[in-house]
């Protein structure tokens, strides 16, 4: 049991970069899939860049809005904001939420930039996109030394249709796949210098003290846990009251639930503040002392209606 204990803590301490590793792992699937079953480069001038390109990017583009989609950091700093726009930048606070969206931002560019550094180190789109460029700086670039016809067939030569010679073909292929990896480095390169430096910073202006940093994450683990669990329990038990009152025909039994007032404070952005020994909006809402006890029995009751499907 001790054994399995310290296995299952260790990936749990592990887990952001077991599931890093994950999406590598479903990037490089989802690549492989995409260039063997549905990409079909044209091989004409006019649509070999588009293609190429489409197929390069969009994906990126998908990743990168589902990662923005799925961000909970980003809804809980966004919703609500149109009704009151102070509640995404609070006064004097804009740099902090400057952060935050940078924080969210960045999270949500892992994806895409695993999809883009993929498919560059695997060449397939890269080739079908640069061969269509008719521009003659590009033209120049790999048909230097070469006959009439290496611009004429140029479009032609990732789909093995080209009327060129063995040798030139599989030149012109070197070249396209040797560009297209260049750049897959240099997007991993600059994609991990940035990150480290942007965790040196965030450490190096860090108010906390490293050991205080770790248990002020973990804290944070728990209390979404808890949270998590305990709402949990208490829908069902609000869920299991308004059914039991309905179909027995009786009266509700009075079940006292926080104030909107007081949804509205924990749900906010909280930065740690030396001057405030709290760990979360959470914490800083239950140790006021001037906090409202006024239960709100009616949860559901707003101002602005609330559609869910």
């Amino acid at each position: 049991m001790d054994n399995f204990q310290t296995v299952l803590r260790f990936f749990m301490n592990q887990k952001a970069t077991i599931g890093y590793s994950f999406m590598a792992l479903l990037t490089i699937g989802g690549e492989r899939v995409f260039s063997m079953v549905s990409f079909q480069c044209p091989c004409n001038h006019e649509q070999n860049f588009a293609y190429g390109l489409t197929f390069l990017l969009g994906p990126a583009a998908v990743l990168l809005l589902l990662g923005l989609f799925f961000s909970t950091r980003l809804w809980r700093l966004y919703t609500g904001c149109c009704l009151d726009p102070m509640k995404l930048c609070p006064r004097g606070n804009g740099l902090g939420c400057c952060r935050v969206l940078m924080s969210i931002c960045s999270g949500a560019c892992v994806a895409p930039i695993m999809w883009l550094s993929v498919a560059l180190l695997n060449g397939t789109f890269y080739e079908c996109a640069i061969s269509g460029l008719d521009d003659n700086l590009v033209v120049d670039l790999f048909c230097k030394n070469k006959t009439l016809r290496c611009r004429e067939e140029l479009a032609r030569v990732p789909c093995d249709r080209s009327k060129l010679s063995t040798d030139e073909r599989m030149e012109l292929l070197l070249m396209f796949r040797a560009q297209s990896q260049i750049l897959g480095w240099s997007i991993v390169i600059m994609a991990a210098t940035v990150g480290l430096l942007g965790t040196c910073y965030r450490n190096c202006r860090s108010k906390v003290s490293y050991l205080q940093l770790t248990f002020w994450k973990r804290y944070m683990e728990k209390e979404k846990e808890r949270f998590d669990a305990l709402a949990v329990d208490y829908a069902t038990k609000l869920a299991e009251r308004n059914l039991h009152s309905f179909f027995e025909n009786k009266e509700a039994e009075p079940m006292p639930f926080p104030n909107h007032k007081a949804w509205e404070e924990i749900s906010a952005y909280y930065s740690f503040s030396q001057s405030e020994q709290y760990y979360s909006t959470l914490q800083r809402y239950v140790e006021r002392s001037d906090r409202d006890f006024t239960p709100e029995k009616r949860p559901m009751n707003l101002e602005h209606g609330i559609e869910m499907n």
